[in-house]
């Protein structure tokens, strides 16, 4: 005789508790600049919003926040999945980190100020951090 089973659809995430680390200006800015790693040939597909894992305040089944993204394409990220984040960067010789280089996109994206102003966040206390 089996078991009594549950049969009811399973109850989707709503991420709502991630939300403060979610950016989709951002990342569709980001999509839309060219590989990271253009210049040392091999790229292949669409351009993505590769997160850096390594950045902190990741979960089990969750992303690290969006600011902590690349643009990559989509053959260099799947080498990247491939290869997990130590190997990847020091087969392609990064340095500074791609954690840095996720910063400097983060800076350098037109709409940041206004976002940030949004969520209350001091931009006094941003340009502090920045520097």
């Amino acid at each position: 005789m089996f078991a009594r089973v549950d049969t009811r659809p399973r109850k989707r995430n709503s991420h709502r508790a991630d939300e403060w680390k979610r950016c989709e200006p951002f990342l569709r800015w980001l999509r839309g600049r060219r590989c990271m790693l253009e210049a040392k040939g091999g790229c292949s597909g669409k351009v993505r919003a590769c997160h850096v894992d390594y950045a902190g305040d990741k979960g089990i089944g969750t992303k690290v926040a969006d600011e902590h993204a690349v643009p990559m394409c989509d053959g260099h990220h799947g080498q990247q999945h491939a290869w997990g984040w130590k190997s990847f960067e020091a087969n392609y010789r990064i340095n500074p980190s791609t954690l840095e280089a996720a910063a400097a996109y983060w800076r350098a994206w037109p709409g940041r100020g206004a976002w940030l102003a949004r969520r209350g966040v001091d931009l006094d206390d941003v340009a502090e951090d920045d520097a």
